[in-house]
């Protein structure tokens, strides 16, 4: 990412949040944009698939304290309303006779070859104004031709409770941009290759004078990257670069959440002209389960029990992710009353969640006669008044 893309691109408009937005109100917004626009939804879709690689790209920069402070900065600066804004000049400061130049041309080269996650903060941009034709050229120029990294590709899966809590390796189908199977990644028709570039001379970017400073951009002829394909691939039209679609293998760790994206290193797009590979983030999706909750790292599970085991305790076996273990009833317990089963819940660093037990005294909906004349009797013989506030308050508002 370039530092002009600092400057030109809205992020905050990508997602549609405000720029005083907080960490939430984003992640909230990326989630609702990046389900909506994923390409698995919209297959052969290339709006929706521009749209989404966007959002994307915004939510990598605003999500990420450091780089979005930077990019508040640059776009304070530079931006509408910044200092050229500020001084009078709206197209711009003045050049070179008094005439405006774009600050696109100023920082066409800055930053590049910073990868899709790097983007420098004002440092880089000063650098960037005052590198000239010297060392900050020849640093871009390195940048342009050398080697670059992949894409960031993000991707979702569905889990069972199960595999979320536990663990699993699972299959990911999806498509990225890749390096053309057909040339290779060169661009060019298979027996034919590029060749040198002969207006950047292979350096990728050219030089002009403004005035005072001497200013760096990619260069046109070749796009920057240093070569020149006179006859391109029919498959990828020259860029190098197709859409495929891979099948990896990849370990889901136990105890993940509903909704949290993993990050794993290398598994992005693969990099051109021998670059490291980008990023695979995977957003996870974790199905309900018709037994077990979840709150943070414990488990919750609800037990009915009957009046007899509430009031004289019992010994319960009762299931858990890997077995059944058994659980202790004290007599006396309360309906709604929570026993704790250490280390029976969902794996975590350091020590493993516990699986709360709530029991829950259940209550027959009908009782035979035999039944009913027993409850009747236990009834006279339980005479101690479970309630004696709530009796006091009424009898108070009975005498007054």
């Amino acid at each position: 990412m370039s530092t002009r893309d600092f400057i030109e691109k809205d992020y905050y408009g990508a997602l549609g949040v405000p720029q005083d937005a907080d960490a939430a109100a984003i992640k909230k917004a990326y989630r609702k944009l990046a389900t909506e626009l994923h390409p698995d939804k919209n297959p052969g879709n290339t709006e929706a698939e521009a749209r989404f690689k966007e959002v994307s790209e915004a939510y990598d920069v605003l999500s990420d304290p450091k780089r979005r402070g930077e990019y508040d900065d640059a776009r304070r600066l530079f931006g509408a309303g910044g200092a050229g804004a500020r001084a009078g000049f709206p197209g711009g400061f003045p050049g070179a006779g008094g005439q405006p130049f774009d600050l696109g041309d100023l920082f066409g080269a800055a930053g590049a070859g910073a990868g899709a996650r790097g983007a420098g903060g004002l440092g880089d941009i000063l650098g960037g104004l005052f590198g000239g034709a010297g060392g900050g050229a020849r640093a871009r120029s390195q940048a342009a031709s050398g080697p670059a990294r992949g894409q960031d590709v993000e991707t979702e899966a569905t889990l069972s409770f199960e595999e979320a809590v536990l663990g699993v390796t699972v299959p990911l189908r999806m498509q990225s941009p890749g390096s053309c199977p057909t040339c290779a990644g060169s661009g060019a028709k298979p027996g034919t290759s590029p060749h040198t570039c002969p207006v950047c001379q292979g350096a990728g970017v050219t030089s002009r004078s403004q005035g005072a400073f001497a200013f760096s951009e990619p260069c046109r002829n070749c796009r920057g990257s240093g070569q020149v394909v006179d006859d391109p691939c029919p498959t990828c039209a020259g860029s190098g670069i197709t859409s495929q679609t891979r099948t990896i293998t990849v370990r889901i760790p136990a105890g993940v959440k509903d909704g949290q994206r993993i990050r794993l290193p290398g598994k992005g797009a693969p990099g051109r002209r021998g670059g490291p590979a980008g990023d695979l983030f995977v957003v996870v999706h974790v199905s309900g389960h018709q037994l077990f909750g979840r709150k943070g790292d414990d488990l919750t599970l609800t037990v009915p029990i009957t009046f007899a085991e509430a009031a004289l305790g019992t010994t319960l076996t009762v299931p858990t992710l890997e077995g059944t273990v058994s659980l202790k009833v004290p007599a006396g317990t309360a309906s709604g009353r929570t026993l704790r089963v250490r280390g029976r819940g969902a794996p975590a660093k350091g020590r493993a969640g516990d699986l709360l037990v709530t029991v829950e005294i259940a209550v027959p909906a009908r009782l035979t006669p035999a039944q009913r004349k027993a409850v009747e009797n236990l009834a006279e013989e339980m005479d101690d008044d479970p309630r004696p506030e709530i009796t006091a308050a009424v009898q108070a508002g009975g005498e007054a």
